[in-house]
C-alpha cells in the first residue's frame, strides 16, 4: 500500500509520548558548568568599565568578555554587523556583553547581580518613525538597512484614472515565537580540537558556518548535533548561532563542557520576533471591481542589527499585492534600523505583514464601491496565466478559485452575513456577530536564486543491516517533516513506509540539505531525496535484476551492495532552466511555485466586555498534494491558531526599547481552550516539480487568519481595525471615539 497520502505514524511520536525523548536540557553531560549573560540595561551607549564586585567567589567561576574572542567578534549570517559580544558600544538594551560560567547553575545566575557596568548613554531610536526622522544614525547615513522595489507599469498614472481608490496605513506588531522549549545549546571541544555543539535548533549548518570567523577553524572541525527541538518557529533559525558561539567560548576558556540554557523569561526579552510592519496601502479599482493600481509603501523594524531582515522584507514585499491581477504596481520596502533587540525569521517571513493589509483592504474598497468584497476579490483573483507584479506567468498549480470557493461553500458564507446583519439589528442580544473572509498566496522555497546560492544535498543510503536510510540536514522541529520525507521515499523505492530510517542531525553525518525553514523541507529537500532514491533503486536492480520484496531479501541484497558500507546516492539541487529571476531589478519567477488559501473565520463581540470569541473557522488550502494529511492538517491548524493569536491576544509591551511583558502571564498566546471549530480542507492541485505533486504548507496557515478576523469585526461592529492586535480596550476607544 502506497505511503503518501496515508495517515502515517510519525517516526519520532513514541519516544516523544512515553517521555524517552530527551530535549538539550535533559542530556547528562558529565563535568559540565552552567553558563549565564551579562547584558546590557541600556538601548544605545558606550561601555566605558565593566566591574566584577566583592561578594561573589570569582575564582570558582569563568568570565569571557569580547577580548577573549580568538578570532573575529561577529555572529555571522548575511552581514558580519551583529558582535557576538558588545565591545564598546551596546545597541540595544539586554545585549550580550560578557558571560559568566560556573559549577553551580543557581550560583552562576546569582553571578549576574555582582556584574556592574558603566555607560555614557547615546542618542537612540527607539520606533520606526523615531529611526526614520534619523533621532540617531544607526545606519549609514540614514538608518536603512535594506530596500526594494517593485514596479510593472505606471501606478501614479493609473490610480488617477480610478474610478474608486482608497489610501490606508496598516500596522502590525511584534510576536514572540513562543516555542515550547526555550533556547539551550551545550558545548564542548573534544581532544583533537574539534569543537562539538549540541542544542535545540532548525540548522545546523548556519551554526557551523557562524563559528568559523570567531575560532578560526575549518568546517571539518566544527560538529553541530541537534537534540529533539520543542518547536522553533523561525525563532530557532538564526539565534542559535549567538547562543552556540556564546557556549563555545565558556568551554575554550574553562576547558570543559558548557550548557546554557535561557529561561522564559530572558528568551522572550533577548530573542529574535515578527518584525513590526507599517504598511501604507493605496489602491484604485475600475467601475467593474477591476483592480488597476496598487501603490505600497512598506516598512520593517529590523532592531539594531540586520539579522535576517532582508530577506523577510524581501518576502514580504514579493506577497504584497496579494494573490490577485493588477497592471499597474508600484511597491517600495525598506527595514530600517532601532535600537531594539532585533528582530528575525518568524513563521510566514514577512507575509503575513503585507498580506494584512493586501486583503483588508478589499473591505476598504467595498466600502468606497458598494461592492461586497467577496465579490471584488473574484473579479481579481490570479489563475493560470496571470501575470503577477514581477512579472511572473503563473504556469501550473493554481487552486486559488477552488480555496475559495469550497470555504464560501462550506461557511454558508453569505447566509451567514444576512443572518449576522440582521442579529447586530437586536437592541437587546448581548453580542455582535460577523464573519470575515480572506484568500492568501505564499512562495514555496527561498527566493528567487536563494536554492541555487544554498546548492542543497540530500541522500539516500542502503546500510549493511539492510535498512534504507535518510541522510538530511533537515530538522524535525515538532511539524512532522522527517516522517514525511520518509513517505516520499518509501514510495520512490515501492517499499514499506517501516524500511525508513533516519539518521541523526549531525554535521559529520549528513550533508548541509539546507535550513529548516521557508516551506522548503517537503518540497526542495523531498524532491532531492525522490531522485537519490531512483538513483538507489536503479542501482539495486542493475545489481539484483530483482528488487527485495521481503526484509530477508533486502537483507540479502544490502550483503552484496552495502558489504564495505553504505551504498549511498546524493542529489544536488539543480535549477529549473525555464525559471529565471533578476536578484537586482525583482523581475521574473520569485519562486518555481506558490500555494493559495481561502479562510473564513465566524465569531461574535461581546457588547458589554467587548471580548472576541471566535466560533468556527473553515479554511481550504491548496498545498499540491497531502503527503501526509493528518501532518497537514496539523500544520494549518497550529498555524491558525498561532495567527488568530496574532490578530487578537499578542501585544508586546516595549519600554525603553525593551520587551517589559516578557512572561506568558501577562503576554497572553492561544491555548487549547482558545482554540475554535476548525473545517480544513486540502485542495490538490499538483506541481509538476514537487515530490508528487507536494508544494509548502508550514508558513501559509500564519498568513491569513489576521484579515479575516478584522472583516469580521468590522461586520460585527462597523468599525475596521488596521492595526493588530484587536483587544477588547481598542474595541471599547474606537467606539468611544465612534460615539
Amino acid at each position: 500500500m502506497p505511503a503518501v497520502g496515508q495517515d502515517k505514524l510519525r517516526k519520532e511520536g513514541p519516544k516523544k509520548l512515553t517521555g524517552a525523548a530527551l530535549y538539550v536540557d535533559d542530556i547528562p553531560v558529565k563535568g559540565a558548568w552552567h553558563g549565564v549573560t551579562v547584558r546590557s540595561t541600556v538601548p544605545h551607549a558606550r561601555i566605558k568599565d565593566i566591574r566584577f564586585l566583592k561578594g561573589f567567589p570569582w575564582k570558582q567561576a569563568v568570565v569571557v568578555t569580547a577580548a577573549d574572542i580568538p578570532g573575529i567578534n561577529c555572529v555571522r549570517l548575511i552581514e558580519d554587523d551583529q558582535p557576538l559580544l558588545a565591545d564598546a558600544i551596546t545597541r540595544h538594551v539586554h545585549e550580550p556583553v560578557a558571560l559568566i560560567a560556573h559549577p553551580d547553575r543557581s550560583a552562576a545566575y546569582e553571578s549576574l547581580k555582582f556584574v556592574e557596568i558603566e555607560y555614557e548613554a547615546l542618542p537612540a531610536a527607539l520606533t520606526i518613525e523615531e529611526s526614520l526622522r534619523k533621532k540617531a544614525i544607526l545606519r549609514g547615513s540614514d538608518n536603512v538597512f535594506k530596500q526594494f522595489r517593485i514596479k510593472k507599469g505606471d501606478a501614479a498614472k493609473a490610480m488617477k484614472k480610478a474610478w474608486k481608490t482608497v489610501d490606508t496605513v496598516f500596522r502590525v506588531p511584534h510576536q514572540e515565537q513562543a516555542y515550547i522549549e526555550p533556547q539551550g545549546m551545550v558545548s564542548w571541544f573534544e581532544k583533537d580540537g574539534t569543537l562539538v555543539l549540541l542544542g535545540s535548533l532548525q540548522c545546523p549548518y548556519y551554526i557551523v558556518k557562524a563559528m568559523q570567523p570567531i575560532f578560526g577553524l575549518p568546517e571539518e572541525k566544527i560538529r553541530v548535533v541537534q537534540a529533539v527541538t520543542g518547536g522553533g518557529f523561525g525563532g530557532k533559525e538564526e539565534y542559535p548561532n549567538m547562543i552556540a558561539g556564546h557556549a563555545a567560548l565558556l568551554a575554550r576558556k574553562a576547558k570543559r563542557p558548557i550548557k546554557m540554557i535561557y529561561d522564559r523569561h530572558e528568551d522572550m526579552a533577548v530573542t529574535t520576533k515578527r518584525h513590526p510592519a507599517v504598511v501604507r496601502h493605496r489602491a484604485g479599482i475600475d467601475r467593474k471591481g477591476k483592480l488597476v493600481a496598487l501603490d505600497i509603501d512598506v516598512v520593517m523594524d529590523a532592531g539594531a542589527y540586520l539579522t535576517l531582515s532582508p530577506v523577510v522584507l524581501s518576502r514580504g514585499v514579493l506577497h504584497a499585492s496579494g494573490p490577485y491581477t493588477c497592471a499597474d504596481v508600484d511597491i517600495r520596502a525598506r527595514c530600517v534600523a532601532t535600537n531594539t533587540p532585533p528582530n528575525g525569521a518568524y513563521r510566514g517571513f514577512g507575509a503575513p505583514q503585507t498580506l494584512f493589509a493586501a486583503e483588508l483592504q478589499w473591505e476598504n474598497l467595498s466600502e468606497a464601491s458598494k461592492i461586497d468584497s467577496l465579490t471584488l476579490r473574484e473579479r481579481n483573483l490570479v489563475k493560470i496565466g496571470s501575470e503577477l507584479s514581477t512579472g511572473q506567468i503563473l504556469k501550473e498549480s493554481v487552486g486559488l478559485k477552488k480555496c475559495l470557493e469550497v470555504v464560501v461553500k462550506r461557511s454558508a458564507y453569505a447566509k451567514r452575513r444576512k443572518e449576522h446583519a440582521l442579529w447586530n439589528k437586536k437592541k437587546t442580544a448581548p453580542t455582535w456577530r460577523g464573519i470575515g473572509l480572506a484568500a492568501v498566496h505564499h512562495g514555496s522555497g527561498f527566493t528567487g536564486n536563494g536554492e541555487v546560492f544554498l546548492k542543497s544535498r540530500a541522500s539516500l543510503s542502503l546500510t549493511k543491516r539492510g535498512r534504507f536510510r535518510i541522510e538530511a540536514a533537515a530538522s524535525e522541529i515538532g511539524q512532522g517533516s522527517m516522517s514525511t520525507l520518509s513517505q516520499i521515499v518509501a514510495d520512490a523505492l515501492g517499499v514499506p513506509y517501516e524500511w525508513i530510517d533516519l539518521e541523526v542531525n549531525d554535521t559529520r553525518r549528513v550533508p548541509d540539505s539546507g535550513p529548516t525553514v521557508a516551506s522548503r523541507t517537503c518540497m526542495v529537500v523531498g524532491g532531492l531525496l525522490h531522485a537519490a532514491a531512483r538513483d538507489l533503486k536503479a542501482a539495486i536492480l542493475a545489481k539484483t535484476k530483482k528488487f527485495p520484496k521481503t526484509e530477508t531479501e533486502l537483507q540479502a541484497a544490502a550483503k552484496a551492495l552495502a558489504a564495505k558500507g553504505p551504498l549511498r546516492f546524493t542529489r544536488r539541487f539543480e535549477k529549473n532552466t525555464d525559471i529565471e529571476f533578476d536578484d537586482k531589478t525583482y523581475r521574473g519567477d520569485a519562486y518555481g511555485s506558490y500555494g493559495y488559501a481561502a479562510l473564513a473565520v465566524d465569531l461574535e463581540v461581546d457588547r458589554t466586555t467587548y471580548e472576541v470569541s471566535v466560533k468556527k473557522v473553515w479554511t481550504a488550502q491548496d498545498i499540491g498534494k497531502a503527503i501526509n494529511p493528518k501532518i497537514v492538517e496539523g500544520q494549518i491548524m497550529g498555524g491558525t491558531l498561532q495567527a488568530l493569536g496574532w490578530a487578537l491576544l499578542e501585544k508586546p509591551v516595549y519600554k525603553n526599547g525593551a520587551m517589559i511583558n516578557n512572561q506568558l502571564t501577562n503576554y497572553i498566546i492561544p491555548t487549547a481552550m482558545d482554540a475554535p471549530a476548525m473545517d480544513v480542507v486540502l485542495v490538490e492541485e499538483p506541481y509538476s516539480r514537487g515530490p508528487f505533486g507536494a508544494k509548502g504548507v508550514g508558513e501559509m496557515p500564519m498568513d491569513i487568519p489576521a484579515p479575516a478576523v478584522c472583516a469580521a469585526i468590522r461586520q460585527a461592529t462597523g468599525l475596521l481595525f488596521p492595526e493588530i492586535p484587536v483587544t477588547p480596550e481598542s474595541i471599547a476607544e474606537a467606539l468611544r471615539r465612534k460615539k
